[in-house]
């Protein structure tokens, strides 16, 4: 226990540790925020959907039907339909064969990764005797700036992995050469960083993928809903559509609820239903989500607006930022990193900006490699004009006071 009191004192000590707001309304371009009506420029509500009232009325349908859980797992207690249809919109959506749903996007790349390095030969005795016979040692490949999530399915893995520089697919090809053609080799990358906000090369990648024989596997979160000319993500952007192995994806950002997806061939989502861990061992996304979830995706596809006002708002909000010399490195999307280095200063300017009426976080360490702090801003298709310029106005004030 004492061990465990001087971690958290350090890291108290050092402005890290994530002493975060009350949130006390809906996520909005304006919250109550312990109390105080403030804007918002944090949530990953990216165009609305999470208060829809037609999605909130639909997932009301299936809170009344169904009511608030799935009894346990779909392996063990049936495979509600809904379910299944939330998997074929997606899939469809994502213009692939099949898909298959988790509780998270965290559990998503958790449990895909690992069963996708350790492919078992298929062989009766290795499951009566309760090993897992693997194939051929597989290689992972992983941007250095890649999200938790897909680290932590790195590590379950337990394959050799080799971490590239980030969005550097020089230093890719670097490391792909060391190995012969016959071995196995994954390829991971979000499609659009977290906290950086920019876009993976694709289409670089995909030719080094063809080139030394690998697979490849995009964490598509931030680019689902948003990028491409149909907004189905960061292939749709780049043109190049049913090219990337597996997608990886979520139901929070774009659609407004909860949960994560994997796209893939009807081979490795079935591989997948016998594999992944974090869906045969766990209840799927409660019913009502679903029903929400399945609302949200139509009117995402339909209404193609909610997308085009987000980019304009982001691309509005870079430009304001490069007026007042803001370092926002290479974002591209509507995340936009606003480049503080110092934690302490970091924590400061967020606390500053939310006495203003601003709510913007503070991502530091362990978000973000020590000396990297930064106020991580997210602008909305629901965002105005008035209330990006009203943001940037308090930042201005901030940046001189904190001074960053």
């Amino acid at each position: 226990m004492k061990t465990i009191s001087t971690a958290v004192n350090w890291v108290k000590e050092h402005g890290l540790f994530p002493n975060v707001p009350v949130v006390e309304s809906p996520h909005a371009p304006e919250v109550i925020v312990n109390g105080k009506k403030v804007l918002m420029f944090a949530t990953n509500n990216y165009l609305g959907m999470t208060h829809d009232e037609r999605v909130v009325e639909v997932a009301s349908e299936g809170l009344k039907k169904w009511g608030i859980g799935n009894g346990s797992a779909r392996l063990l207690t049936g495979n509600l339909y809904f379910h299944q249809e939330l998997e074929d919109k997606i899939a469809k959506f994502k213009n692939r064969p099949a898909g298959i749903s988790f509780v998270t996007g965290y559990m998503a790349n958790a449990g895909a990764i690992p069963p996708l390095v350790n492919v078992f030969k298929p062989s009766l005795m290795s499951l009566i005797r309760g090993k897992i016979l693997k194939d051929k040692e597989t290689v992972v490949f992983s941007d250095e700036y890649n999200h938790a999530s897909i680290i932590a399915g790195v590590r379950l893995s337990k394959a050799e992995k080799e971490i590239y520089k980030h969005c550097d697919a020089t230093d890719l090809e670097e490391k792909l050469k060391k190995y012969p053609l016959s071995q196995r080799k994954l390829i991971v990358s979000d499609g659009v960083f977290s906290m950086d906000g920019d876009i993976a090369p694709l289409p670089q990648i995909l030719e080094l993928a063809k080139k030394y024989q690998a697979m490849t596997y995009i964490d598509d979160a931030h680019a689902t809903g948003i990028l491409g000319p149909h907004g189905r993500g960061i292939e749709d952007y780049f043109g190049v559509e049913g090219q990337v192995d597996v997608i990886m994806g979520t139901f929070t950002k774009a659609f407004g609820g909860v949960g994560g997806f994997i796209v893939s061939s009807q081979d490795i989502i079935d591989y997948l239903k016998i594999r992944a861990d974090s869906f045969i061992f766990t209840a799927p996304i409660a019913p009502p989500i679903v029903y929400g979830l399945i609302k949200a995706i139509e009117l995402v596809e339909k209404e193609t607006w909610r997308r085009e006002k987000l980019l304009t708002n982001a691309k509005y909000l870079r430009e304001k930022l490069t007026e007042l010399g803001i370092d926002f490195r290479n974002s591209q999307t509507q995340i936009i990193p606003i480049m503080i280095g110092d934690e302490k200063k970091a924590m400061k300017a967020s606390e500053e900006l939310l006495k203003n009426g601003i709510f913007v976080p503070a991502a530091r360490w362990p978000a973000v490699p020590l000396g990297q702090a930064r106020l991580r801003v997210t602008v909305t298709s629901e965002h105005t004009t008035e209330q990006i310029d009203q943001f940037v106005a308090n930042l201005k004030k901030v940046k001189t006071s904190v001074g960053f």
